[in-house]
């Protein structure tokens, strides 16, 4: 039995190769169709996120499609020249690559450690390799693995407790003290770029789906909005969408701050008193902060938010020794599982085997000795068993250590052929 990951992450990876290397979902189905015509009884799982594509395949013969084969199958599916991808990818066997995958789904291999989306996104992988009967035996045992040691992470230490990028502690440490629910309220979001969106995943994920997006550049607006089932609105009518939000995300590029106590004024004055919690993540600020001191609102900028990325890095830190070790028990209960179930048979045949004639010359020597009473007897036993453990020994105990790296295929082939061991 073999398992191994072909692929690439933020790591080492370029952001404008990993988009060349990236599957939509319905690209991962026919990615998934074509693998098991081109590697039959092989079994993968794909794994595409915005930070890693990686390939994981199984198989309970000798071999799998090594780095270059894979580099040209996913060349060929991306119309890419394989050359310039292949040292790119890594390639992980056997017990590293199971830690890797459990590393993963734990969210420790993230840009951001501890960000929830990658456990739900390893799980959907499975699911959808799973409905194109691509997975297997080996592939069910390692995601089944993967998801509890996740949640063992989850449970037993406070990695997902410490948020530690901007947007994510703008939302789970500062906007949940102000709103203990998010589905009613209405966000506003000025700017369209990356940590715009960033902020939104955060807030879908607390259950906002009142969004409006507004920015200069209408277009990018209306791109933004559609991605998160949101509207955009022209520029012009910024003053309408700030009198009707609730939480106001800003991001935008502006080189001086587009609302001041002057404009803020004039918006309040149809609020009506109704609170308002602003999320000012612009460098300059796009918001005065004199607004901040009005009774009615909240006005974080990104020092502020800055100050509390930092206590949580310090706090998540200090739970890394025991969520790595949660990951080192599942790994070395995994490949411990994973090795019993290939040399299992042929530690059971080799037993069944020995116990046949043993028990044949045993029977035979304590009928000619007729006069030798129970507690000889059960001497006579003993030691024919002590000879046949002692004999096993040798054979048994190279199987395990050469176990320890990986299955040991081609020992068990010699010993199958060696004592006639069936298949």
């Amino acid at each position: 039995m073999i398992v191994q990951v072909v692929g690439c992450s933020h790591h080492e990876t370029s952001l404008t190769l990993r988009e060349r290397l990236a599957f939509t979902r319905e690209q991962a189905s026919e990615a998934l169709d074509h693998w098991r015509r081109v590697f039959p009884g092989v079994e993968a799982v794909l794994l595409s996120t915005c930070n890693r594509v990686e390939l994981y395949a199984a198989n309970d013969g000798e071999t799998l499609p090594d780095r270059y084969q894979i580099a040209g199958f996913l060349a060929r599916f991306h119309h890419v020249d394989p050359a310039g991808i292949v040292d790119t990818l890594y390639e992980l066997r056997h017990g590293e690559a199971i830690r890797h995958l459990f590393t993963v789904a734990s969210s420790l291999d993230s840009m951001v450690v501890g960000e929830p989306q990658i456990l739900a996104q390893v799980k959907e992988a499975y699911e959808l390799a799973t409905g194109h009967d691509n997975t297997g035996p080996i592939t069910h045992a390692a995601f089944q693995a993967a998801l509890k040691c996740a949640r063992r992470v989850a449970s037993e230490t406070a990695i997902h407790q410490r948020r530690v990028s901007i947007p994510s502690v703008a939302v789970a440490d500062f906007a949940r003290q102000i709103f203990e629910r998010f589905d009613d309220k209405h966000t506003v979001v000025l700017g369209a770029g990356e940590m715009a969106e960033e902020t939104l995943r955060y807030l879908k994920d607390e259950g906002t789906h009142q969004i409006t997006v507004v920015n200069r550049n209408l277009d990018r607006a209306v791109e933004l909005a559609e991605r998160w089932q949101g509207r955009a609105v022209a520029w012009e009518q910024l003053p309408e969408a700030l009198a009707t939000a609730d939480l106001i995300v800003s991001t935008t590029g502006a080189g001086e701050t587009i609302i001041t106590a002057d404009h803020f004024q004039r918006v309040a004055r149809t609020r009506l008193g109704r609170p308002l919690f602003i999320l000012d993540l612009a460098v300059p600020r796009d918001f005065a902060p004199a607004i901040g001191e009005r009774p009615d609102v909240y006005l974080y900028s990104v020092d502020d938010l800055r100050v509390a990325c930092e206590r949580n890095r310090r706090e998540r830190d200090r739970e890394l020794p025991a969520a790595l070790r949660i990951i080192e028990q599942e790994t070395t209960q995994f490949m411990a599982d994973l090795h019993h179930r290939a040399t299992g048979p042929i530690i059971r045949q080799l037993r069944e085997g020995w116990e046949g004639p043993k028990q044949e010359e045993l029977d035979r020597l304590l009928r000619r000795l007729p006069d030798l009473d129970e507690q000889g007897q059960q001497e006579v036993r003993r030691s024919f068993d002590r000879l046949v453990n002692k004999l096993l020994h040798p054979p048994l105990q190279s199987l395990r250590e050469q176990s320890r790296d990986g299955i040991p295929h081609k020992m068990m082939d010699a010993m199958r052929s060696l004592f006639r061991l069936r298949e």
